[in-house]
C-alpha cells in the first residue's frame, strides 16, 4: 500500500496549483486524474489560448452564497502573484480586452508551466485512475482506486478534492466532488450551468435562427445586475459575452431586459428627426445604428414602416421600448454541454476561508470549481482555481 502526505483528486487548474505548492513545502504529493490527460479545461479554454486571469480580478466578480469568503482567499494569492509566475516562465501574453489575459502562443504554455512546477516539487501524477471509495481513518484517509482492471488502496494524511464541476462533460466532468462533500457532511448548494447561451420557445427561437450570426453591443439586465458586451444571435437562441455573463444570474422563468442601443436615447433621436426630416423613414435612421437584418426583423414584428411624419408618438415610443427595454423570457440554457462553469457547489460556509479545509473533517480540503464560487467571464474562474489551490497547498 502506498502512502502519501497529500492526495489530490483532479489534475485540473486548481489541483495542479495546489500540488506544486504543497510539494514545495516538502510534502509527498500524488495527483489522481480519471482522464487520459491533465488540465483539459485549460487546454480548450480561450479558443486554445487560455484566458488565464484578469488584471482587474476582485471579489465583486464572483457569485457565492457568502461574498466574504473570496476576499480572504484572494488576499493570500492574487492575479498579480499568478502573473509573476507566468512571467518567471517567460510565457508571452497579452491583454485582449477588459483586463483579460491570454497566452500569445497556446494554452499548452500554462499547462507546461504547471507540470514543470509539479516536477520540480517531486509531485507524482497518475492518470486514468478512477476513485471507488474514500474513507476517513483515525488520522488521514484511505482511497480505493481502480486503474484498468487493477485495484489499489492508497493512504494519505490530507485529501484535496479538486474535481471541478459538471460543465463540459465531454472532457470528463464529474459529480464525484459533490458526493464526497455530502459523504462528510458538507452542504452542496443548488447547481446550474453558468456562462452558457440562453435558449427560447419555438417562435422566438425561429427568429433567432433567421438572425443567426448578427451581433450587437448590448446591455443586458436582470434586476439590478447588468452587463454590457457583445450579444450574438444563434440558431439556438442568444449567446455572446453579455448573454453568457447574465446567464449566471438567470433562473427558470425570469425575464431578461435587453438594451440594443445603450449609448442612445432612441426616442429623442427619432423625435428630432421627425421634426427636422419628416420624410425620413425609420429604416434610414435605424440602419445607421443597428444591423440591417435586425432592423428589418424589429420593424416587421411591430408592423412599422413609412415616413416619420406618418407615425404617431405612441408608435415611436413602442419602437424605442422594443429596442432599448426589450423584455424576453428564456425557456432554458444550452446546459452543461456548452456551459463554461457550474454555478453553485460545496457550501463555502462549511469550509475554512483561511485554509480551504472542511470544518467537519480534519485533513479534507475542497478547491476550485467544485465549491460554490463562480466567477464572471474573462479569466476570473481560473484565478479562483489558482488562488484556492495556493491557499490549500499552503496548509495540507
Amino acid at each position: 500500500m502506498r502512502n502519501f502526505d497529500v492526495i489530490i483528486i483532479g489534475a485540473g487548474a486548481a489541483g495542479l496549483m495546489c500540488a506544486q505548492i504543497a510539494g514545495k513545502r516538502g510534502r509527498s504529493v500524488l495527483i489522481l486524474e480519471h482522464t487520459e490527460k491533465p488540465a483539459e479545461k485549460i487546454r480548450i479554454s480561450g479558443g486554445g489560448r487560455c484566458n488565464f486571469t484578469n488584471y482587474y480580478s476582485n471579489p465583486s466578480n464572483f457569485i457565492s452564497n457568502n461574498s466574504h469568503f473570496c476576499k480572504s482567499i484572494f488576499s493570500k494569492y492574487s492575479q498579480k502573484d499568478f502573473i509573476e509566475l507566468v512571467q518567471s516562465h517567460k510565457i508571452a501574453f497579452h491583454e485582449k480586452k477588459l483586463g483579460q489575459l491570454f497566452c500569445n502562443n497556446t494554452s499548452q504554455d500554462i499547462i507546461n508551466m504547471l507540470l514543470t512546477e509539479c516536477k520540480k516539487s517531486d509531485v507524482t501524477l497518475q492518470l486514468k485512475t478512477n476513485i471507488h471509495t474514500v474513507k476517513a481513518l483515525k488520522i488521514g484517509f484511505k482511497v480505493n482506486t481502480k486503474v484498468g482492471n487493477s485495484h489499489e488502496i492508497l493512504e494519505c494524511k490530507s485529501l484535496v478534492i479538486a474535481t471541478g464541476g459538471l460543465s463540459i462533460p465531454k472532457i470528463g466532468a464529474s459529480k464525484l466532488g459533490y458526493e464526497i462533500a455530502k459523504q462528510f457532511g458538507l452542504g452542496v448548494t443548488a447547481l446550474k450551468p453558468a456562462l452558457v447561451p440562453l435558449t427560447f420557445h419555438s417562435n422566438f427561437q425561429s427568429r433567432c435562427y433567421a438572425l443567426s450570426g448578427v451581433s450587437v453591443d448590448a446591455e443586458i439586465l436582470i434586476g439590478k445586475t447588468s452587463f454590457r458586451e457583445g450579444l450574438l444571435f444563434t440558431h439556438r437562441g442568444l449567446s455572446g459575452p453579455s448573454v453568457l455573463q447574465i446567464s449566471s444570474y438567470w433562473d427558470q422563468g425570469a425575464k431578461i431586459t435587453i438594451n440594443l442601443l445603450p449609448d442612445l436615447d432612441l426616442f429623442s433621436l427619432i423625435k428630432q428627426n421627425k421634426s427636422e426630416f419628416p420624410k425620413k423613414t425609420l429604416k434610414t435612421i435605424l440602419y445607421n445604428h443597428l444591423p440591417k437584418r435586425l432592423v428589418d426583423d424589429i420593424l416587421s414584428e411591430l408592423d412599422l414602416n413609412g415616413k416619420l411624419a406618418d407615425l404617431s408618438h405612441e408608435k415611436l415610443r413602442s419602437l424605442s421600448k422594443r429596442v432599448q427595454k426589450w423584455d424576453v423570457i428564456p425557456n432554458g440554457t444550452e446546459g452543461y454541454r456548452t456551459a463554461e462553469v457550474t454555478c453553485g457547489g460545496v457550501n463555502v460556509n462549511d469550509i475554512s476561508a483561511q485554509t480551504m479545509e472542511a470544518k467537519s473533517q480534519k485533513g479534507l480540503y475542497f478547491i476550485g470549481e467544485v465549491i460554490d464560487v463562480t466567477g464572471h467571464l474573462g479569466g476570473y474562474n481560473f484565478q479562483w482555481a489558482w488562488s484556492s489551490g495556493f491557499v490549500a497547498g499552503q496548509d495540507v
